[in-house]
């Protein structure tokens, strides 16, 4: 038998290690993100004692990735994508170019080469989405409308860098590279040979994909083993992102991602994103650990002030860039700032990119030790980040007046057409949100011939809403300006179906400053929210696990007798709190 247990201890190191300090970071209110890092800075080889695997850790933290990347396209179609594709490309394209334009300034000005100043600023711009879904994930933000945008955001920018990943070898001799690593292939060549693997990939799994996934998940789930079930759900992530790498030369990644979106097409798509949440928890620890691993301490006290203007770089030339270009295409403030904050990290495909410019000669390895050290800084600041958004969107709005006008500008949609019949204006039902569980919201009034007017923040969704001659605003709902075009004042009913719940405090008030008299309804994600909704007498708050319940037991009383549903109501009734 063979005794090497290198896989062995350095899982158990990983995970022990991360657990410890996971703990102790959550304790003095730090995220545990940071702990992880830190863990693998110990277990690493830039620190005495033991040492772990680090090219083990790296490929553990590769499956993370997917499993990762696949749950985000569980919840996240081509659908999804194509609706914020006006702000999310033209915004992967200028925050890139903002940031690397920014890195190559800095490394010319270390006197690097062109090649290694390039790779440098390019390692920059690329944000890590493991990182990001964690943050939105944590926040229950994934399926807001800034969640979309920064999740779309990076699925563009993840596209750009797999182009770059292949661009960059045949071009390594014209940059100053080591021309023996370089590909021997014309460059048009190279370039049409990717847009062609990439589009075939695309192709394959949107047309038989979508038919396939669901079809094997059909068939596994009939044969009544979980354990079947979770591995066809496994085989099926892990299985295509390798096959995407292997034959389309896609990322481990977007290929995880596409595979994840097709399967959403099933009925089993929530089923499997929940049977594949302990899987993608523990991996994506170990993503964050292998961070750590590869990291040298030792330039922070070495280089810190080359240190702090690369982490100046990736927290502010990346979020002020993505703030600038989602503010100048008229989104709201918050989403601007959340978007912003997305984007103010880098990761995984930062640390690929610099490896491949460090073997082809471009990269010196002081710039791989930068870029590293901007991995882990970052990560650790990007959970402030987020947590600063809200106060700084206070204070801007306290003392700054141009930030107030720019919330109350005129937007596209902003304003209902003259045109707008009567019961839409009076008496009417005004529906928040227009995801998921706001369209089912809205058959069931369309079945009835109830008038409703939808408040939406994705102006591609008013607009299309309107082209099939739905009523419908543009704006954020929490802004006054947005519910007065929505005719909150004479409407029967406000029915918050956002996911969004920062704003629901706000969009009451306001609603209820309006229309004293009105019936506000509201979503809501966990029992924590709910209870404190109904604590400040917000209005009818619905708890989705709440009412799945309620809904099922009314289901499976009528079926007895009416003595069973009379005799259970009163515990339904204690066990609910009504």
């Amino acid at each position: 038998m063979d005794h090497s247990i290198s896989l062995i201890t350095t899982i158990s190191a990983a995970f022990s290690v991360a657990l410890v300090l996971g703990f102790v970071a959550e304790r003095i209110k730090v995220p545990a993100m940071v702990g992880y890092l830190i863990a693998g800075i110990l277990i690493g080889p830039a620190t005495p004692g033991f040492v772990a695997d680090v090219h083990i850790a790296s490929q553990l933290s590769e499956i993370g990735i997917m499993l990762l990347m696949f749950g985000v396209g569980l919840h996240f179609s081509p659908d999804d994508l194509l609706a914020v594709r006006r702000v999310a490309v033209p915004g992967a394209a200028l925050q890139m170019g903002v940031t690397t334009l920014l890195g190559l300034a800095l490394a010319g000005w270390w006197n690097w080469s062109l090649g290694g100043s390039l790779v440098f600023g390019l390692s920059l711009a690329c944000a890590s989405t493991v990182v990001l879904l964690k943050a939105l994930e944590a926040r229950n933000e994934l399926n807001t409308m800034h969640g979309r945008i920064a999740v779309g955001w990076l699925v563009v920018q993840d596209l750009a860098t797999v182009m770059t990943l292949v661009l960059l070898p045949p071009l390594a001799g014209v940059l100053g590279g080591t021309a023996a690593l370089a590909s021997a292939k014309p460059l048009w060549v190279t370039i049409g040979q990717t847009l062609l693997q990439v589009s075939a990939f695309i192709a394959l799994m949107m047309i038989a994909g979508r038919r396939a996934l669901p079809w094997l998940l059909w068939h596994v789930a009939r044969t009544g083993s979980r354990e079947l079930f979770t591995l066809a759900v496994i085989a099926s992530a892990i299985g295509i992102a390798y096959g995407a790498s292997a034959i389309f030369s896609v990322s481990f990644a977007l290929g995880a991602f596409f595979a994840g979106s097709v399967m959403r097409e099933s009925e089993f798509s929530h089923r499997a994103a929940q049977e594949s949440l302990p899987l993608r928890d523990a991996f994506s620890v170990l993503f964050f650990v292998s961070v750590g691993m590869m990291v040298e301490p030792a330039i922070l006290m070495s280089q810190p002030l080359r240190v702090l203007a690369v982490v100046a770089i990736i927290v502010f030339g990346n979020s002020l860039a993505a703030l600038a270009l989602v503010v100048a295409l008229r989104y709201p403030l918050h989403t601007a700032l959340k978007v912003a904050a997305s984007l103010g990290q880098v990761g995984e495909f930062s640390i690929i990119l610099a490896g491949l410019g460090l073997s082809l000669g471009l990269l010196p390895s002081e710039g791989m030790s930068l870029v590293l050290a901007g991995v882990l800084v970052s990560i650790g600041l990007n959970s402030f980040l987020f947590a600063a958004v809200e106060p700084c969107q206070r204070w801007l709005f306290k003392y700054s007046a141009f930030a107030r006008r720019m919330e109350q500008r005129e937007l596209p949609f902003a304003e209902l057409p003259m045109s707008t019949e009567r019961k839409y204006l009076q008496g009417q039902v005004v529906l928040v949100g227009y995801g998921r569980v706001g369209r089912r919201i809205a058959k069931a009034l369309d079945a009835r011939g109830i008038p409703y007017v939808v408040a939406e923040q994705n102006r591609d969704l008013v607009e299309e809403l309107r082209s099939k001659g739905g009523v419908a605003v543009s704006g954020n709902a929490a802004e006054p300006s947005v519910l007065i075009q929505a005719h909150i004042a004479d409407a029967a009913m406000l029915v918050i179906a956002s996911p969004d719940t920062f704003d629901v405090r706000h969009m009451a008030a306001t609603a209820r400053a309006l229309n004293p008299g009105i019936e506000i309804i509201v979503r809501t994600h966990n029992e924590q929210e709910s209870a404190l909704l109904h604590k400040e007498g917000i209005g009818q708050v619905f708890f989705g696990e709440e009412e799945l319940a309620r809904g099922m037991t009314s289901h499976v009383l009528a079926r007895f007798a009416p003595a069973a549903e009379s005799d259970a109501a009163p515990a339904n009734a204690r066990d609910t709190g009504h």
